[in-house]
């Protein structure tokens, strides 16, 4: 009898930490595209876990998205024995330096976030992931190309980059590619009506506008793309992305570009998706966005 209830002691004690650690995750429901039903938050990171790439499509604003992310580099923590990569829309390739300094404890905290531009919802959002790779010590990778520049491509066209000195270049991914395809067509549509705002602007002003907007996104893609492909091929590594999701939706902007530079590597696509009721949220009409849809109730 004290056999059988030690027994019972350890299966009720099993039961109560996974709901427990299941309370923990903020209220979400996956959706597994391929499988075309609803799945465990587990059964998700155990599949990301055996990819080579795994990109985190997020809404920005969205605190229970970070939270879910975070959760996906704890999961896949558990699981991963090799070499495993952190990288992030939200740092700028020129940050690599500070940000190297503070994951080997040479700079304080308070030095690297004045050196680094990191957005506003840092503290909040962000730090718990670089900290959480800190603490297993992930390399994290600042992928995206400063801003300056695509703010000059935005103005100016692709040619901008082309006029960097030759010190600066190398902020930017080396090939560069825009073409008119499905990721234009999405990125038109959301775009929207820009001559709606500020100086009023002809039809052709406009699609001008809009045509060089986009080739900002793509060199942000490009440099990403580059920055996770180089990251992946240093050490064979999983490398784990967190960017907007329109980034990486369908499968387009830094996904293709990856891709691209990494034609063998295995690829998993997540994308979070705030909604105000998770009773109600399908995923059937979007499940063409990517591997998986995490469904977050939105603030």
């Amino acid at each position: 009898m004290k056999i059988r209830f030690s027994i019972l002691n350890i299966v009720f004690s099993a039961i109560f930490t996974v709901q427990l650690s299941a309370q923990a995750y903020p209220f979400h429901r996956v959706y597994d595209t391929k499988g075309k039903r609803f799945v465990d938050f587990e059964a998700m990171v155990a599949r990301l876990a055996t990819q080579d790439l795994v990109f985190l499509g997020e809404q920005h604003n969205d605190p229970r998205t970070h939270q879910l992310q975070a959760a996906v580099l704890e999961g896949i923590a558990r699981r991963r024995s090799g070499p495993i990569v952190l990288a992030l829309e939200m740092f700028e390739r020129d940050v690599q330096g500070p940000l190297d300094d503070y994951l080997a404890g040479t700079l304080s905290e308070e030095q690297f976030l004045a050196t680094s531009r990191p957005w506003p919802n840092y503290p909040t959002d962000y730090r718990p992931m670089v900290e959480f790779a800190r603490s297993k010590q992930w390399p994290v990778i600042a992928g995206n190309i400063p801003r300056r520049y695509a703010s000059q491509v935005a103005r100016r066209g692709l040619a901008a980059i082309d006029s960097l000195p030759a010190a600066e270049r190398g902020w930017v991914a080396a090939q560069l590619d825009c073409p008119r395809d499905e990721y234009w067509e999405r990125f038109r549509g959301v775009m929207g009506d820009m001559g709606g705002h500020g100086t009023p602007m002809t039809k052709e002003q406009l699609e001008a506008t809009v045509w060089r907007t986009y080739e900002a996104q793509c060199v942000k893609d490009e440099t990403m793309g580059e920055s996770i492909a180089a990251a992946h091929a240093k050490a064979d590594a999983l490398v784990i992305h967190a960017n907007g999701a329109f980034h990486s939706d369908y499968r387009l902007g830094t996904v293709d570009r990856a891709k691209r530079r990494s034609p063998t590597a295995k690829i998993g696509v997540v994308s979070f998706i705030p909604v105000a009721d998770l009773d109600t949220a399908n995923g059937k009409p979007q499940r063409k966005i990517g591997d998986y849809i995490v469904f977050t109730l939105k603030p």
